[in-house]
Formats: structure tokens, sequence, C-alpha cells
């Protein structure tokens, strides 16, 4: 069996089952487990499958990330006003994490030069605070995404268990009143779950767009959700819907 014959095999059997371990496909194609291990990370770097531990797993039911340069220029207005409104939360001496969403580039845009530690899986909020002297920038380093600029992956979930921050900023794909905060994107999914684990704040920047909208992945439950701050295109109808959910609900 030619590599790339090999390669076929291994996403259709994975795409079929939904998940398979390295053993069941060290069987069937015949080759040794260490062989299987070096394919599914070449496969997983092609985004045509997802590690796991022990195998891997499906990822075609998963929604694909819109680009990074799409997302930037829709509802611009509203995710800047969103991004400066969410700037006067942060104090001095604050551990504070930026996503990768277009929302936080703009937080990282806007943010003024004063002592703060940021830590992100964006190349590009990354690149945005490095001009500013008194910020120090950790980046998760991990699988690079080039649709989204992000990090994920496992060496991006570990570098976030290293640490404790006073406030995460996030956005996501979805908000749904029932179903909670949502992501097209399983590995981005995980990622943020781990953001809001090590911080004593969760600070959710959503444009009115995302209400109403439950994508493919669980990010994390309203109950879990501090502060909310969208645009004036929510219906009153919804902001009451998650004030009552006990989140403060800001709109600009």
């Amino acid at each position: 069996m030619l590599v790339a014959e090999r390669y076929d095999m291994i996403v259709r059997l994975v795409n079929e089952k939904g998940s398979m371990r390295v053993t069941e496909l060290s069987e069937q194609c015949q080759v040794t487990e260490e062989t299987i291990r070096r394919d599914l990370d070449r496969l997983e770097r092609q985004g045509l499958l997802r590690r796991s531990h022990g195998g891997a797993v499906s990822v075609k039911d998963e929604q694909p990330e819109t680009p990074f340069s799409e997302r930037e220029i829709t509802y611009a207005e509203e995710k800047r006003r969103i991004a400066r409104e969410a700037i006067k939360l942060i104090e001095p001496q604050d551990r504070i994490i930026l996503d990768a969403s277009t929302t936080a580039w703009y937080m990282a845009e806007s943010l003024p030069d004063i002592p703060l530690t940021v830590l992100t899986n964006s190349i590009r909020v990354a690149t945005q605070l490095s001009n500013k002297e008194k910020i120090d920038v950790i980046s998760t380093g991990g699988l690079l995404l080039s649709r989204s600029l992000s990090f994920v992956g496992p060496l991006a979930e570990r570098s976030l268990d290293t640490y404790y921050v006073d406030k995460v900023f996030l956005s996501c794909k979805g908000i749904h009143a029932e179903r909670g905060v949502s992501e097209s994107n399983e590995m981005q999914g995980r990622v943020k779950q781990k953001m809001v684990g090590m911080a004593d704040k969760v600070i959710l920047l959503a444009d009115a767009s995302k209400f109403g909208v439950q994508a493919f992945t669980h990010v994390m439950d309203l109950s879990e959700v501090h502060e909310l701050i969208t645009d004036r295109r929510l219906s009153p109808e919804s902001i009451a819907q998650y004030q009552e959910q006990s989140i403060q609900v800001t709109v600009v």
C-alpha cells in the first residue's frame, strides 16, 4: 500500500466510525502503531482529522472557521464599540486572556500601554500588542489554524494549564439561551474551555448576530458567564432573557 493510499484509508475509516484507536488502525493498515501515530500527526496538520488520546476522531461534521480577514470586516463598527467597552473593565496589573476573535484583536488595537500581562492564542493579538512596552505578552503556541490565525491543539491546551488569570475576554460562534455558548470548531472550543476554567471572571464579547445560534461545539454554559457585552441591535426581550440568568449585560 502506498503512503497516500494509507492516508486515504485512515481518513475514510475515521470518518466512517467517527473515531478509531491507533491499535485498530495499525491492524487495518498492516503497519506499526508508531507509523500510524506519525500518520495521524500529519493528517491532523492537514485538518483531515483530530488527534485524541490513543487515536483520532473525525472532523467531517465540524463547520469550517470563517477566515479572520472576513470576520474582521463583518459588523466591524459594532465589534469596535464592544471592544472599547470591554477595555473599561481592565485595570493596571491585571492578568488577562484575549482569545483569537476579531473583537479581542480590536481590544488589543485600542488597549492603552499600561502594566498588564496578556495571554493569548492569537498571532494577530500578540503582534498588535508587541509595540506596547508595559504589556507582557504570553503566546500559547500550538497548532496554527490558518483561517483564524490562532493556536489550538494539545500544546496550546497544556500551556494554558500553567496559568491563572483575573479576566478572560472571549467571543464565540453562537449564544443560545438554553444551550449556552458554542464554537464552529472543536479544537477552538477546547482551547476556550481551558481559558474559561482558569479565569476568575468571564467576559463574553458578542455582537447581536451571534444570538440564537447553536454552533457545533459546546464551550460553556451561560452560568459560567459573568458579563456580556453586545450591541444595540439585540432586542430588549433577548437582553432581559440573559439578565434573568444572572448575567450582567452591557449594550453599546
